[in-house]
């Protein structure tokens, strides 16, 4: 295949004896240096080579200007803003940092395409008065501000000129419209050279009179790289640009038109691919590619209309891809060292004496502290151990200890709100992570240039006065993090090509595999920030959306032109902003498909396969045998043997092998802890009567106690965390009206004539269970909240500070009780009784719940009925009842503690 550059070195060397004279001015560096490849490859003799440079460096030679850096732009455009005298209220940096970039894309907009600067401010400034026509009262300051803002926006655009050209400094349409401005200049020293462009299509104003410029010496040439078949539609979107300029060019108006060849219209072999996400897309690509041989991968490229696909595609390709060569960086933002960074940053934007504790654990769990500091996750067990929510400098150095003083003073000690000091600290984490890390890994190359960006910070901030500040930073560093990359090296002329599609001008590839062929993508649509209004674009001649699809369409199919094999592969799925809708390019090629043409489509679907979810099983070995005894020697607890009711599995994990959910730091009150807060509170103030008759006059002298036991209990099991406001201040009150309700509930039965002795409160019982078939001893134990004696009956009650139902403690079926867990608070009072029986003899004893959010229906009594609705219930503890409780009890034992009956999940 002759590539388009070939065929033009072709022409040139037909036509011209010597071309080392000439200057080659194509649309970007790498195309300049696939043409040098191609001369050189073509060349049979020693020569001098021609000057091959990319249009903008010739227009930074033209101008004598030095196109300027994004980040110093913006610096010195907020010098620039904040000397414009005409605008009298100016914003600090990081608010003028948030709409800045748009109104610089829009100056350069306009100084491309060579717009009258004080026109277009006026008809700008006009139109934002208009928006504002409408207010009838007088206009506020805000309103006064915004309008004065826009009218003097001209003044502003004046001093950023100055300021950057006093320094040989300018943005880029800055730079070409004073290269336009100096062509005679140029004309007149260098206007007799031989000027040569190659690949070019759409043009700014600028451009177009810089080349009809120099077309007019006789002495330049333009080689357009278009197909006859699109230029010669008049319809097709792809030729719109280059027709245009030979129907409006002098030039072209004398001379002959261009002879633009057919290639677009020989056999191609394309295919349209729909993938389901972006992950099926690279792998995909992967499988598509793992076949080809060197030969073929040597002429293939790879084209990223969604550049963000950069790092999926690396990882997808496959091993016979030894050697590849992306031409666009990997943005600094994607990398997590940077997120460390700027999570840090923003630690510090509000400096105060605590730190909330998520912020410190987001920082401690990040990847980088295991190479800051020594055991970084014992700092995160203690700080959710200890439950604290704002934590000091003071109380991080005593948690981190000696040996991560130092690392802990530089990430949270007082920064003072300085930039400096900032930039400073950030260095000094940057130095010790490539002293702590050894080996040349791709996050010590993200280090050394994270080094740089805050390097190039500390000289912006020792010059400018107005980064003083730790915000100024964070939002200096947010800005510059996505716009500085990381360079892959590779061979650029030799092995797999990976690309993004403005970097494809001018070159063309035999197998073409382009990703993310979406409408929205390519071509992009309506995006793109700007102050400019569409009349507003139209009236002084400014690109249009429809223009900006234009040079999307001829990319698109500049590409095809000379290829052979042609693979098309988008996205179909809807997300977000994401539409899941194919380009309406791949749409136009199914239509509008010359006969040579092959058009095949696939799907890429992910395999489906429903998997039957098959519970696990876990056997019980030695050692699990040796854990079940010793566990069977100290206790089964009721909550233990419910626990195995409600899914085997968990009591495996939990009691076999000791594993509970991990501690974390509790913001609002948990269900179990207010649980445990009100059993103490209860244990704390029922404790002294235990023995004695409960007195009405006693019961009121506890409600004054309420309060402090409560708040004591609180800090003991809510630990540092603070009560004194919000959820956990209603759950302190909740958790108080808890305690007191209990006690009205007392006082009212009393006064009903009823007695009530407490005999024991927050008792530890326990007692053996035998059982013959096991051969080591078995107890059950556990730690019942209450046994009084309520008109000389034996009650045994449960707290619970959930919500209870009189129905969850009734049973029909005895077998029910250790097969669903619905049944658990009937076992476990029932357990708590069959222990109290040991200790305690009565002829009449009941068991039950007191549910606080439930309170209303008093004591719910454990009952046995003979009919699930209707019938008789008994709800006295015989005999007969913890017999039957006895046998299930000894049943779900036996089960767990047989050594065949392996522990099977339940699945539900």
């Amino acid at each position: 295949m002759l590539t388009f550059l070939e065929e033009t070195l072709l022409t040139l060397r037909s036509k011209h004896e010597k071309i080392s004279d000439c200057i080659f001015i194509l649309p970007s560096k790498r195309a300049g240096g696939f043409l040098k490849h191609y001369l050189q490859k073509q060349t049979t003799k020693t020569a001098f080579a021609p000057i091959v440079i990319s249009i903008e460096e010739f227009i930074e030679e033209l101008s004598n200007l030095k196109i300027i850096p994004p980040d110093e732009l913006l610096i010195k455009s907020y010098k620039a803003y904040l000397q414009t005298t005409g605008i009298s209220e100016k914003e600090n940096f990081e608010e003028y940092a948030s709409w800045a970039n748009a109104l610089l894309n829009d100056f350069s907009e306009m100084d491309r395409y060579l717009v009258g600067p004080e026109a277009f401010f006026n008809y700008l400034s006009s139109i934002k008065t208009l928006e504002k026509w409408g207010v009838k009262d007088e206009q506020t300051p805000l309103i006064k501000n915004y309008l004065e803002f826009w009218s003097h926006l001209h003044e502003f655009y004046i001093q950023l000129n100055n300021l950057l050209g006093q320094e040989q400094l300018g943005y880029q349409g800055m730079v070409y419209r004073k290269a336009a401005e100096d062509m005679e200049h140029y004309l007149v020293h260098r206007g007799n050279k031989k000027h040569i462009f190659i690949g070019f299509n759409a043009l700014n104003v600028a451009e177009q009179q810089i080349m009809q410029d120099l077309l007019e010496t006789g002495h330049t040439e333009v080689y357009w790289d278009i197909d006859a078949h699109f230029y010669e539609d008049n319809e097709h979107g792809a030729s719109m640009f280059i027709k245009s300029y030979i129907e409006s060019w002098k030039y072209y108006q004398r001379s002959s038109t261009i002879e633009a060849p057919n290639n677009y219209a020989k056999a191609k072999n394309i295919t349209i691919v729909t993938a389901q996400n972006n992950i099926s897309q690279a792998k995909y690509l992967g499988n598509l590619i793992a076949d080809y041989s060197k030969e073929k991968l040597d002429s293939t490229v790879i084209v990223l209309a969604d550049e963000a696909l950069l790092i999926p595609v690396l990882n997808s390709l496959p091993p016979n891809v030894v050697q590849a060569n992306v031409t666009m960086g990997l943005s600094l933002d994607s990398f997590p060292s940077t997120t460390f960074f700027v999570s840090l940053l923003k630690l510090h934007l509000k400096p105060s004496g605590n730190f909330y504790y998520k912020t410190v654990v987001a920082l401690l769990n990040h990847p980088l502290s295991q190479n800051l500091f020594n055991r970084p996750e014992s700092i995160v067990y203690k700080i959710s151990e200890q439950n604290i929510i704002h934590i000091s400098l003071q109380k991080l150095i005593k948690l981190g200890g000696s040996h991560n003083k130092e690392i802990v003073e530089i990430l949270f000690g007082d920064w003072e709100n300085k930039g400096q000091q900032a930039i400073k600290n950030c260095r000094r984490l940057l130095q010790k992570l490539k002293s702590n890390a050894a080996g040349k890994t791709i996050e010590r190359v993200v280090w050394q240039k994270l080094l740089e960006v805050f390097g190039r910070m500390l000289v912006l901030s020792t010059t400018y006065s107005f980064l003083d500040e730790v915000s100024t930073i964070y939002s200096l560093f947010s800005q510059l993090t996505p716009i500085t990359s990381l360079d892959f090296e590779g061979d650029a002329y030799n092995g797999l090509q990976i690309m993004g599609v403005l970097e494809t001008r001018g070159l063309d590839f035999e197998n073409v595999i382009m990703l993310s062929v979406n409408e929205g993508t390519l071509p992009a649509g309506k995006s793109g920030a700007s102050f400019i209004t569409y009349d507003l674009k139209k009236q002084f001649g400014l690109p249009l959306y429809t223009e900006k699809d234009a040079v999307y369409t001829y990319h698109f199919y500049r590409l095809l032109h000379r290829t052979k094999n042609a693979t098309l592969v988008y996205n179909s799925f809807s997300q977000g902003l994401t539409s899941g809708e194919k380009s309406r390019f791949l749409l136009q090629l199914e239509i509008e498909k010359p006969p040579e043409h092959i058009l095949n489509f696939e799907i890429v679907a992910s395999p489906v396969s429903i998997l039957k979810k098959t519970p696990k099983q876990i056997k019980k070995n030695d050692d699990i045998m040796n854990r079940l005894k010793e566990i069977a020697g100290k206790s089964f607890s009721p909550s233990s043997l419910t626990n195995y009711v409600r899914n085997p599995i968990d009591f495996y994990y939990q009691k076999i092998l000791g594993i509970n959910q991990a501690e974390e730091v509790e913001e609002t009150v948990a269900y179990n802890t207010l649980g445990n807060i009100v059993h103490n509170a209860l244990e704390t103030l029922y404790k002294p009567f235990e023995g004695d008759l409960l007195q009405i006059e006693k019961l009121i002298g506890l409600k004054a106690q309420i309060a402090a036991v409560v708040t004591v209990q609180f800090q003991k099991n809510f630990k540092e965390g603070s009560f004194a406001k919000g959820k956990n201040l209603i759950i302190f009150e909740v958790a108080k009206r808890y305690v007191s309700n209990l006690i009205d509930l007392d006082i009212n039965e009393i006064e009903a004539g009823h007695t009530i002795k407490i005999l024991h409160i927050e008792v530890s019982l326990e007692t053996e269970i035998q059982m013959p078939e096991i051969n080591f001893p078995v107890f059950l134990g556990g730690k019942v909240d209450r046994i009084d004696l309520y008109n000389d009956r034996l009650r045994i009650i449960d707290y619970k500070t959930g919500r209870v139902q009189q129905g969850e403690v009734e049973l029909v079926d005895w077998n029910i009780i250790t097969e669903d867990y619905k049944y658990s608070k009937a076992f476990q009072v029932l357990a708590y009784a069959l222990m109290t029986r040991e200790e305690l003899s009565f002829d009449h004893m009941e068991a039950g719940i007191i549910s606080f959010k439930n309170l209303h229906s008093g004591f719910l009594k454990f009952a046995k009925r003979d009919k699930p609705r209707g019938g008789t219930k008994e709800t006295a503890i015989t005999e007969e009842i913890l017999s039957e409780f006895t046998l299930q009890l000894k049943k779900l034992i036996l089960e767990i503690c047989d050594p065949n009956i392996p522990f099977t999940e339940k699945i539900v």
